[in-house]
């Protein structure tokens, strides 16, 4: 794994005359190689090998199903390219989170997360769900202006997130746009049954609990301090001005 801002990295691939780049690891380390490739100016397509703790982008392009097949497909070159957001300086392949669950990634131990996976978040989140308390958001959505009670909000580009299928049942990961759901506040049995609704993989576009809005950009304001989550790696707090850039990055697939 490479820590972003590591010169060494650029430096090698730009000795070996690479052709591209095999990414072996999770979302967090796709985000961080991904970061280095924009901010390098490396001009060269991203093979992604899921082999961390989450593969949420990986498991929605499904290029990780046949594995054999995927090494036939980068051997012959085929790619395509996506969007990614943008937060400031720093890109995010897959999501851009804040509220309540946001933490999670950040606190699980690591060897709980080493000997359960997935499963530790869960349970995590599990634990945390008594402590749920709303707050008061400020949405600008391509200058369209909304206000929310919310217990946390997502901002996607794939359909995928935190491995569970169909959260975001509109996104394309080449359309120019970027997907956002908003968990409304609610009653407890309420969120529950909302979250058996997600785990289940149904869609919750049209929830009433729930807001789900396409834009290019964003930009969200809270009353209190929150920090934001950039595919599973801390990221700044609120405000966060989120913008669209397409098809910004080649990939095999």
């Amino acid at each position: 794994r490479t820590r972003r801002g590591n010169a060494a990295f650029p430096f090698l691939v730009r000795a070996a005359q690479a052709e591209g780049i095999i990414v072996a690891g999770g979302d967090g380390t796709v985000h961080e190689i991904v970061n280095i490739v924009m901010h390098e100016h490396i001009n060269l397509p991203i093979a992604i090998i899921g082999s961390g703790t989450s593969n949420d982008f990986a498991t929605y392009l499904k290029i990780n199903e046949d594995l054999d097949g995927y090494f036939d497909c980068i051997a012959a070159g085929r790619t395509r390219r996506v969007d990614l957001g943008l937060l400031g300086s720093e890109y995010f392949v897959n999501v851009a989170s804040a509220g309540m669950l946001t933490c999670i990634a950040h606190e699980v131990d690591a060897r709980l997360k080493n000997a359960m996976g997935k499963m530790a978040y869960y349970l995590r989140g599990i634990g945390e769900i008594p402590k749920f308390r709303s707050v008061h958001l400020q949405i600008e959505a391509d200058g369209r202006v909304l206000h929310e009670d919310a217990f946390l909000f997502v901002i996607v580009n794939s359909g995928v997130v935190g491995s569970l299928q169909n959260v975001a049942v509109k996104a394309r990961v080449d359309d120019g746009l970027l997907d956002m759901l908003v968990v409304r506040k609610c009653s407890m049995p309420e969120l529950m049954a909302l979250t058996a609704e997600i785990v289940a993989g149904r869609s919750v576009e049209n929830h009433k609990n729930v807001l789900y809005i396409q834009a290019s950009s964003f930009r969200v304001s809270a009353r209190e301090p929150m920090e934001s989550d950039l595919d599973g790696e801390c990221g700044p707090y609120l405000p966060l001005a989120i913008e669209t850039i397409p098809k910004a990055l080649e990939i095999y697939c």
